[in-house]
């Protein structure tokens, strides 16, 4: 049972997983669908998953404010602590039956994550971190995050808004004479690529996009920090500097790889 006393990181991972009990439950039924700018959506599966993480952090947590992906901002504007949600990184894939989904869970203090969580449903799994560890937790237990090389498998995240055309698009990579010499591409808009690099099942992760303060990816960039992955923007500078976008990769040589294949597509 949650209470005051427990650790905010386990606070997160029990969250996370409520919201993941919730999709398995749902997955392939008849879910209402609502329509979202920019041909996004959400279901009826994201919203209970979001109901199921509020009813964690409510009962655990009273104080503190939440900002989720449907329900927007509660507590107070200015809160020292604050939940960022969202309930199923995915949607689309899920929609069609399909299980490339995650459900992200992190919390701010004074604007720095602190804690996070994020549940593969179909993995049943959930990758965390408390700010000096990161782990991989299952019915067996828990283990350490490694991020590693592997096959040199990269996800590109392709989903509009292009904030850098026509100087830069994520795309047109795939082309690209530095990146596919190393690389392969895999394409997938779900935030859990960037869960997968910190437990070394991808080389590496890249978006455009500004990303401060996002429910979809403040938990994913989290543990890749606390896992010891190289993480910057496309400028190589730090994450949420102002260039924007995102490189998060298994390790310092692969990092600058792919920031002179951004550089190189940019020229």
């Amino acid at each position: 049972m949650l209470t005051p006393a427990t650790l905010d990181v386990e606070v997160a991972v029990a969250a996370a997983s409520a919201a993941a009990g919730v999709l398995r439950a749902q997955h392939g039924t008849d879910l209402e669908r609502f329509a979202k700018p920019d041909g996004d959506l959400a279901t009826s599966a994201d919203l209970a998953a979001e109901r199921a993480v509020l009813d964690v952090l409510r009962a655990a947590r009273p104080h503190d404010a939440v900002t989720g992906e449907e329900s927007g901002e509660s507590g107070a504007h200015d809160a020292p602590r604050r939940w960022l949600v969202d309930p199923l990184c995915g949607t689309l894939n899920y929609a069609v039956g399909t299980t490339a989904v995650a459900v992200n869970v992190a919390l701010q203090v004074r604007g720095r994550t602190t804690v996070a969580a994020v549940a593969d449903p179909f993995a049943h799994e959930v990758l965390w971190c408390d700010g000096d560890r990161a782990g991989r937790r299952t019915a067996e237990g828990d283990g350490p995050l490694v991020p590693t090389l592997g096959p040199g498998l990269v996800d590109l995240n392709l989903d509009p808004p292009f904030p850098r055309a026509p100087a830069f698009r994520t795309a047109r990579l795939l082309t690209g004479t530095a990146f596919t010499a190393r690389f392969r591409p895999r394409v997938g808009s779900t935030t859990l690529a960037l869960a997968w690099v910190a437990a070394g099942r991808r080389a590496a992760f890249v978006t455009d996009g500004d990303l401060e303060g996002s429910v979809h990816f403040a938990a994913g960039i989290a543990l890749c920090v606390a896992a010891g992955c190289t993480v910057s923007d496309l400028d190589g500078r730090p994450v949420h500097s102002g260039a924007g976008g995102l490189v998060a990769a298994a390790d310092a040589t692969t990092h600058a790889a792919l920031l002179r294949a951004v550089r190189d597509q940019r020229a």
